[in-house]
């Protein structure tokens, strides 16, 4: 269907990639892999047609059509939701309007025996084929199921466009291209736009597309659900498998390892034979023989071992000051935005060493209720940090928050405390990250999206936090600095809340999911594969799907990886466990109250005692120094107990 032969792209002095050649073929599901800068991007702007390649070309059939959704757009929009998506059917738009040009005419014209008249007739016959042929009834509704799939409400497709975000404005250009149903679609990084129940659409819609799909994507799960080949770039070649993301893993790492056993063998072959020729080469007798196994050797065809780039980010998040047991406290919560109502009376505690992830639609207040944490927007309501709460944070939209004129030096310099103000270390730190000695004077505005998430975490480094926020972590990290980032996470001892809709990545990461969802939030104890397995019927799902919908989301409930099983034995102990940890948590916030609240009698008693007067009333001063004794026996005694009740919750989780 498309052939991609010899491709090549020369970039500042060196081969992108060189002599690139694969075949794309009807149905294909290509999922293309390889680090940040590897050209993934490249290719599919070559393929699409809007960049051209230093050498090679693209051979595409007759008839065959490409839609193509990059990973950054420019938008310039005037119409509603709806009439935007629509505006890919201008051919049965233009005839509808021209239908209703003749009807009118035709109403109001009485020449009814002219020739024009007849003509008229004619073409309205002419276009109610041609709009039948083209399905014209079915348009309207194939737009509104796209864009329910993809997240927008019925309410919201009359709306102006150039008042959504970006993201959503890129959903309607995913719609677009699926509505058309080109013979190829391209995808660079789909789901940076996407929430967990839109993806879990898309995967579906996918499984019947009559087309090829061609994606980049940092997301394993959807790569496995969605494709059924997986093209690697990597140092300029490329590899070919005809299966999915993780089964291409174990056969990289089988085809590697066979690969390394066959060469050392031909090497210990090579050897014995150039021995044998350099020991008897001079010797007559033996001069034929030695010439000959040269000659042997000079064809033969040597092994070369594949190129793999094992290069990754390093590092591990500083340890966690001890904070309060309360970290986060919300009550009677509410924000707007004019007259939007975005979150209301919205109730939650977050205790040190929860680890929980913030899931639901976009736009139903996740970085909302993050920014308000962070101090950065207000609301109604109480929200309070706990004691000695150290909060880190790690925004969406890393562009917002790097000074786009500042260095990659300069940026960790800025932050810098105590022995990281000694230059060598900040380097040092850089380098883990990946960003060599030449790199550090770049300026932030020319880094690639990966190059400024992975500035961003090197960043949150600087400081011992006791409270990590991460909004969306990542987006732009390859697979292999996804996977570091998760072991570092997994490693943090302080209090972790993650916005994120990758499943994958949140699988076994986090044990408490809040669902966003109308203004509010629940509580959903558990790893995110059981609230997904558990709720995704009845929570990701706002319309009404029809049968075929329904046979789909069956099937979805079938193919999704469902989590670990365990024994009876196993998930009672597990449950058992769990409602002791929420009892634990109960009674040390109740013993964090009285502590509180023995300490302000303390500080009263204590303001009296200081009082030069008070000592002239022995009577009054010796019943306040009794209270005191008590109130102090009091405190000890509770601060006693709630000690053993943090080291027996410590000895739980």
């Amino acid at each position: 269907m498309i052939n991609i032969s010899k491709i090549s792209v020369f970039i500042s002095g060196k081969d992108l990639f060189k002599d690139v050649s694969f075949t794309i073929r009807p149905k294909d599901r290509i999922g293309l892999t390889g680090k940040n800068g590897a050209g993934k991007s490249t290719i599919l702007k070559i393929i699409s047609g809007e960049r051209e390649p230093t050498s090679g070309s693209i051979d595409i059939s007759s008839g065959k059509t490409i839609g193509y959704l990059p990973q950054e757009m420019n938008f310039s929009y005037k119409q509603t939701v709806f009439g935007e998506t629509m505006s890919v059917f201008k051919q049965v738009l233009d005839l509808e309007s021209e239908l209703q040009n003749i009807t009118h005419q035709l109403e109001t014209r009485t020449d009814y025996e002219s020739e024009d008249y007849s003509k008229l007739i004619e073409r309205l016959n002419e276009i109610h084929v041609i709009l039948g042929t083209l399905d014209a009834e079915k348009i309207e509704s194939k737009v509104e199921k796209i864009l329910k799939g993809l997240g927008f409400k019925r309410e919201e497709f009359e709306r102006p466009l150039s008042e959504f975000s970006g993201g959503w404005q890129m959903r309607v250009e995913l719609a677009k291209i699926l509505l058309t149903e080109p013979s190829l679609i391209l995808l660079d990084e789909p789901t940076n736009h996407l929430d967990i129940d839109s993806i879990l659409w898309l995967e579906q819609y996918f499984i019947n597309y009559p087309g090829a799909i061609l994606l980049i994507s940092h997301d394993r799960r959807f790569l496995d659900n969605v494709t059924n080949r997986t093209i690697e770039i990597v140092f300029g070649k490329i590899y070919d498998y005809s299966v999915p993301y993780s089964k291409y893993l174990i056969e990289r790492q089988e085809r590697y390892e066979t690969q390394i056993a066959t060469f050392k063998n031909q090497q210990k072959f090579i050897e014995t034979q150039e021995r044998f020729i350099e020991r008897f080469k001079a010797k007559a007798s033996k001069a034929k023989a030695a010439q000959s196994k040269a000659k042997q050797l000079d064809k033969l065809d040597r092994i070369e071992l594949d190129d793999f780039d094992t290069q990754t980010i390093k590092f591990t998040f500083p340890p966690a000051p001890r904070s309060g047991h309360l970290v986060v406290n919300v009550e009677g919560m509410s924000k707007s935005y004019g007259p939007k109502s975005v979150l209301e009376d919205v109730n939650i505690k977050v205790l040190r060493g929860d680890r929980i992830a913030f899931v639901g639609k976009n736009g139903m207040g996740k970085s909302t209720l993050v920014k308000i944490i962070n101090k950065e927007t207000d609301c109604k309501g109480v929200l309070e940090l706990g004691h000695n709460v150290k909060l880190g944070y790690y925004a969406q939209i890393q562009e917002k928050t790097l000074d786009p004129n500042a260095t990659i030096l300069s940026t960790l310099e800025d932050e810098a405390t105590g022995d990281w103000t000694k230059g060598h270390k900040l380097r040092g730190l850089l380098g883990a990250f990946l960003f060599s000695e030449s790199d550090v004077d770049k300026k932030v505005k020319v880094l690639s999206g990966g190059e400024k998430s992975r500035l961003a975490l090197a960043r949150l480094l600087l400081n011992e936090v006791n409270l990590l926020i991460l909004d969306e972590p990542t987006n732009h990290l390859d697979m292999s600095a996804k996977e570091v980032l998760k072991e570092a996470l997994m490693a943090y001892n302080g209090t972790l809340i993650v916005v994120s809709h990758d499943r994958d990545f949140l699988d076994g990461l986090t044990s408490v999911t809040y669902e966003f969802k109308n203004r509010g939030i629940k509580e959903h104890l558990g790893e995110i594969g059981e609230f997904l397995n558990k709720y995704k019927h009845d929570h990701f799902r706002d319309f009404e799907a029809d049968k075929g919908e329904k046979e789909l989301i069956k099937k979805s409930a079938k193919t999704e990886a469902k989590p670990k099983s365990a024994g009876k034995e196993e998930y009672s102990s597990k449950k058992e466990k769990e409602a002791n940890v929420r009892k634990l948590n109960k009674l040390i916030l109740r013993s964090e109250r009285r502590i509180s609240q023995l300490e302000g009698e303390l500080e009263e008693l204590e303001k009296l005692m200081s009082d030069p007067d008070f000592y002239q009333n022995d009577a009054e001063s010796k019943e306040v120094f009794f209270k005191h004794s008590e109130t102090k026996k009091k405190l000890d005694q509770k601060m006693l107990e709630w000690e053993n009740q943090c080291e027996e919750l410590d000895a739980l989780t």
